[in-house]
């Protein structure tokens, strides 16, 4: 590895301990229906979806259209699960995939649960 490329590596790493991460989710208080989602940057993404979602323009349109119906305070945003930053060497991005697939499995937010459709296997 050059050191260009070690530098790079070295920075990628050490950004997982400035930000927040792990799974979270928007919730309507109306009809209970979430959308839940896993980030490396837990206030980052949150502050996002709430502006697309003010604009029109989150890329869920079943959220959208709600968030449009019931308005901006029907909704909550919650942070479910924070993944914890350590000194060791870690797969974060493999940890967060793991972490919303146990959420995504204990609130099946699909249908009238949720936003959100179920992958094809």
């Amino acid at each position: 590895m050059s050191d260009r490329q070690a530098l790079k590596a070295e920075y990628k790493q050490n950004q997982h301990h400035l930000r927040a991460m792990g799974v979270y989710q928007i919730k309507n208080q109306v009809n209970g229906k979430v959308f839940v989602a896993a980030s490396s940057n837990l206030e980052g993404t949150i502050a996002r979806d709430r502006t697309w979602l003010g604009l029109g323009g989150h890329q869920n349109k079943a959220l959208q259209q709600e968030w449009k119906a019931f308005g901006a305070e029907a909704f909550t945003f919650d942070v479910l699960e924070r993944l914890t930053p350590t000194d060791e060497p870690r797969n974060y991005s493999e940890e967060l995939a793991i972490l919303l697939e146990v959420w995504l499995e204990t609130l099946q937010p699909y249908g009238e649960r949720g936003y959100l459709s179920r992958k094809r296997r």
